[in-house]
């Protein structure tokens, strides 16, 4: 059953379409819940909420079906993530194959260019994210 994603108005929201689109591991529907949230409003949207297997099903969605079409929302979703409440704790949770992942994106973002980062701004983005 195709979940139905609609523009979350606030952090409650947010977290049962993101409760949903984990549960069933829907990386499609994590990809168009992306799309259509603003980058700007990740760090308030998902409040406390951030944990390690909510970070990966993000990297995932960005990377399988933002990162090829939309190079730059893909960027500004991962620049606002490394904002959001608890990112420095997930992170260091994170497994060496679960950073190789994040840096498997990274790269796909360097290989696709967009007007909207520069190769610097990626650099230091990927500092961040300790890569």
């Amino acid at each position: 059953e195709k979940l139905h994603i609609s523009e979350p108005s606030n952090a409650y929201d947010f977290g049962q379409i993101l409760h949903a689109v984990n549960a069933n591991k829907d990386k499609a529907a994590c990809a168009e819940l992306l799309t259509i949230t603003d980058p700007k409003k990740l760090p308030l949207l998902l409040s406390n909420k951030l944990e390690g297997e909510i970070l990966l099903i993000f990297i995932q969605s960005l990377e399988r079906y933002i990162a090829g079409k939309d190079p730059g929302l893909a960027y500004q979703h991962l620049f606002y993530l490394s904002k959001a409440e608890r990112f420095k704790v997930v992170l260091a949770l994170l497994s060496k194959n679960e950073k190789e992942e994040v840096h498997q994106l990274f790269d796909l973002l360097s290989e696709n260019q967009s007007d909207q980062y520069s190769l610097e701004d990626l650099e230091s983005l990927k500092k961040f994210y300790e890569l």
